[in-house]
C-alpha cells in the first residue's frame, strides 16, 4: 500500500477514535453531539495534534453531509404547514432574516468590509442553530408551547434562506472583480436558473421518481431501495451543480417533491445514518477551521464578538416578537433560544473560505466567535425560561399567576376530579368519555389555539404548562382522584411525572406511551399504569372481531381485561417472518419485546427423551408456550412431559435466548 494511502488511513482511524470518545462524553453530559464534532476538529486538526494537517482529505465527504442534511430537511418541508404558520414563518420569519442581515451588513459597511465579505457575514449571522435549539426545545417539552412555535417558524423561514444563500456564495465568487452591475446580472441568471431546476426536478418527481420508488418498494430489497435513494439525492446534487448552482439547492428540491410520496418516513430512516456521520466530519472540518493560536492570541475579542453576536441577535428577535404581539417574557425566550449562529451559517463561511471571500484572519476570528455562539446555544436554550423570568420578573410572574388565578376562579369548587394533562386528539377522546360517564375533569394543554377553540366551546380546558407545580396546583391536584398524561411525547411525560410526585406521591397517574420503549422509565418516574397505543390498538382490534364472528360480549370483555390484567404479556412475543423482519428498513419498526419459535425435534437430537423440567428454560428466560404432537398442539404443558421424536416445541423469548435453548434442544450445548 502507497505510504500516503497508509497515512491517510491510519489519519482517519485516528479521527473516528476521538470522535467516538467526544460525542460518547458530550452525549453522556447532555451536550449537542454537533459541538463534540467540532471539539473533534480542533484536537486533531493543524492547532491542536495535527493528526490531519488539512481538512481536504475528508472534504469531500463533509460536502456529501450537507447534501444529505438539505435532503432530509427537504423532506419534512411541507407546504401544509407552511400555510398553518404562515404568520409566523413568513411574517415575524422573513422580518428576523432581513432585519439581522441589514442591521449586520450596515455595521461591516461602517467597518469597511468589502461587499462580497459583508454580504457573506450578514447572511450567516442571521441564521440560527436548527439542529440544536429544535433538539433542546423538543427534550424540553417546549415545542408546542408559545415560544416554542415562534422559534420553530422562524427557523423554518432560516432553512428556506439557507438555500438562496447557498446559492450566492459562488455567484459572488464569479462576480468578486466585475462590480455591481455584473453582480446583478448573475444573480437574476442564477436566479432563473433556479425557478428552471425547481420546474425540471417537480416534473422528474411526478412522472419518475414516484413511479420508481414504487416499483423498487415493491421489490422488497433493502440494499435497491437505500441505492435508489443515494442516487436520488447525489443525482439531483450533481445536476444543479452542473447548471452552475450549489449542490444543495438540488439535493433539497428532491427531498421536497420526495416528502408528497408515501415513502417519505423510509427515506428518511434511510439516510439518516449516512447524514449523521457524514454531517459530522462536516464539523470535525470546522473544527479544523479553528485555530487555536488565533483563539488564544485573541481571546477577548473572540469573546467580546460571540457576545455582541448573542446580545445583537436577541435584541432585534426581541424587538421583532414584541411588534407581532409576543409577551414580554415569550419575546425573551423566542430571542435567547435564536440569538446564536446556526449550521448553515458555519456552511456559508467555510464555502466562502473555498471561494476566498472571506480574508483568512479576519475570517477565522469571526468564525471562532460563531462557533463560541453555539456552544452558548444549548444553554440558553435549556435557561430561556429562568433568564426570561429574571429578566421580566414581574410581568413574567404577573402572566404567570393569572394564568393559575384563571384556573382556580373557574373551579372554586372542585373535588374528586381527573386532571387531565394534554388536550390533543387522545386528550379530547378522553374528555368526551369522562363528560358521557358524568365524571368532572379539568384539561391543561400548551397550544394556546386549541386552548381557545375548546374554551369558546365550553370545554374545561386551560392553557398551563402541567410540569409546573403551581399550575399542578391552581387545577387542583391534592382534591384530584386521579391524572392522566395522554402526551405522546415521552420527554413531556417524564417532566410531568416527576413534578407531580414531587407535591403528590400517592395520586395515582395513568400515562399514554406510543410504544414499550419507555415502559420501564416511565415507571421508574412515578407511573401507576402505562398503556402502550401499539398494544391497545391490538386488543381492540382482535375485540372487534370476536363480536362481529359471534363471540359472547361477556366472554371478550373478560378476554381483554384478562390480557390488560397481565401487563399485555400475551403481546409480548409474535412469529417473526421474512416481512416482519426489524432489519428490513421497507417495514416498520417492530415493538415486540420477543419472538415465538418452533424446534422440532429429531430422531438423534439431545433432548429426546428429557422431560421439560430438566430443560433450562427458566435459566435462559425461554417460554414455553405449547408441544405438538401429531395433530394436536397441547399449551402450557406439564413440567414432566417427557419429549418425543417428532415433537414440535413452541418456545418463545428474546432472538438470542430462543437460538441458546434451541441448540441445547439439538446438541446439549448451552
Amino acid at each position: 500500500m502507497p505510504e500516503h494511502q497508509e497515512h491517510l488511513l491510519m489519519n482517519i482511524v485516528l479521527l473516528l477514535s476521538v470522535a467516538v470518545a467526544t460525542v460518547a462524553l458530550f452525549r453522556r453530559i447532555h451536550f449537542p453531539p454537533i459541538l463534540g464534532y467540532i471539539i473533534v476538529g480542533i484536537i486533531v486538526g493543524p492547532s491542536g495534534m495535527a493528526f490531519i494537517e488539512t481538512e481536504e482529505t475528508i472534504s469531500l465527504l463533509a460536502e456529501f453531509g450537507i447534501v444529505f442534511l438539505l435532503f432530509a430537511i427537504g423532506l419534512e418541508f411541507s407546504i401544509k404547514q407552511m400555510i398553518s404558520m404562515r404568520r409566523l414563518v413568513f411574517g415575524m420569519g422573513s422580518v428576523q432574516v432581513l432585519t439581522t442581515g441589514g442591521v449586520v451588513y450596515l455595521i461591516g459597511y461602517l467597518a469597511g468590509l468589502d461587499t462580497n465579505t459583508n454580504i457573506v457575514i450578514a447572511c450567516a449571522f442571521a441564521l440560527s442553530s436548527t439542529a440544536i435549539v429544535i433538539k433542546q426545545l423538543t427534550e424540553q417539552s417546549e415545542i408546542q408551547s408559545r415560544h416554542g412555535r415562534s422559534t420553530v417558524g422562524i427557523l423554518i423561514f432560516q432553512d428556506i434562506m439557507a438555500i438562496p444563500f447557498l446559492i450566492l456564495i459562488p455567484t459572488l465568487a464569479m462576480t468578486s472583480s466585475g462590480g455591481e452591475s455584473n453582480l446583478t446580472l448573475a444573480m437574476g441568471i442564477a436566479f432563473l436558473k433556479g425557478i428552471a431546476v425547481v420546474f425540471a426536478i417537480h416534473l422528474i418527481a411526478r412522472y419518475l421518481l414516484r413511479p420508481l420508488f414504487h416499483e423498487v418498494a415493491s421489490a422488497k430489497s433493502q440494499e435497491l431501495f437505500t441505492l435508489t435513494v443515494l442516487t436520488v439525492a447525489l443525482g439531483s446534487a450533481a445536476f444543479t451543480e452542473e447548471l452552475g448552482l450549489s449542490m444543495t439547492l438540488g439535493a433539497f428540491l428532491a427531498g421536497m417533491m420526495l416528502s408528497e410520496t408515501e415513502y417519505r418516513h423510509q427515506i428518511e430512516s434511510d439516510i439518516r445514518p449516512f447524514q449523521d456521520v457524514l454531517l459530522g466530519l462536516f464539523f470535525v472540518t470546522v473544527g479544523m477551521l479553528i485555530s487555536l493560536e488565533i483563539l488564544f492570541e485573541n481571546f477577548w475579542l473572540v469573546v467580546a464578538l460571540s457576545i455582541a453576536i448573542i446580545a445583537l441577535k436577541g435584541f432585534i428577535l426581541y424587538f421583532i416578537a414584541r411588534v407581532f404581539g409576543s409577551e414580554p417574557g415569550v419575546a425573551a425566550r423566542i430571542s435567547l433560544s435564536l440569538a446564536q449562529v446556526g449550521e448553515f451559517g458555519l456552511v456559508l463561511m467555510t464555502l466562502a473560505f473555498t471561494f476566498n471571500l472571506l480574508p483568512e484572519y479576519e475570517g477565522k476570528i469571526l468564525l471562532t466567535a460563531a462557533v463560541v455562539s453555539m456552544l452558548a446555544a444549548p444553554f440558553m436554550v435549556k435557561f430561556n425560561g429562568r433568564i426570561a423570568m429574571k429578566l421580566h420578573k414581574s410581568t413574567y410572574q404577573q402572566a404567570q399567576e393569572q394564568r393559575e388565578e384563571d384556573i382556580a376562579v373557574h373551579n372554586p369548587h372542585l373535588a374528586n376530579h381527573v386532571v387531565l394533562c394534554g388536550f390533543g386528539r387522545v386528550g379530547q377522546t378522553v374528555g368526551r368519555m369522562l363528560h358521557n360517564a358524568n365524571e368532572n375533569f379539568i384539561a391543561l394543554d400548551m397550544d394556546i389555539k386549541r386552548v381557545n377553540e375548546a374554551r369558546n366551546a365550553g370545554e374545561n380546558v386551560f392553557y398551563g404548562d402541567a410540569a409546573k407545580q403551581s399550575i399542578l396546583h391552581a387545577a387542583a391536584i391534592d382534591k384530584a382522584k386521579i391524572v392522566i398524561i395522554t402526551f405522546s411525547d415521552y420527554h413531556a411525560s417524564i417532566k410531568i411525572l416527576k413534578t407531580i410526585r414531587q407535591i403528590h406521591s400517592e395520586i395515582p397517574i395513568l400515562v399514554r406511551t406510543i410504544d414499550d420503549t419507555h415502559i420501564t422509565e416511565l415507571q421508574e418516574a412515578g407511573a401507576t399504569e402505562i398503556v402502550p397505543d401499539t398494544f391497545e390498538s391490538s386488543i381492540m382490534l382482535a375485540s372487534h372481531l370476536l363480536l362481529m364472528i359471534g363471540q359472547p360480549p361477556s366472554k371478550v370483555l373478560r378476554e381483554t381485561r384478562l390480557v390488560r390484567k397481565d401487563r399485555y404479556r400475551l403481546l409480548e412475543s409474535f412469529y417473526p417472518g421474512e416481512e416482519e423482519n426489524p432489519a428490513n428498513p421497507l417495514q416498520p419498526h417492530q415493538l415486540m419485546k420477543g419472538i415465538i419459535h418452533t424446534v422440532a425435534l429429531e430422531e438423534n437430537d439431545f433432548a429426546i427423551g428429557t422431560e421439560l423440567k430438566n430443560i433450562p428454560f427458566e435459566q435462559h428466560q425461554v417460554g414455553i408456550e405449547a408441544i405438538k404432537r401429531g395433530h394436536i398442539r397441547g399449551d402450557n404443558p406439564s413440567p414432566d412431559t417427557r419429549l418425543r421424536v417428532e415433537d414440535n416445541v413452541v418456545i418463545s423469548g428474546l432472538p438470542e435466548d430462543v437460538q441458546t435453548i434451541e441448540k441445547y434442544l439439538k446438541t446439549g450445548d448451552l
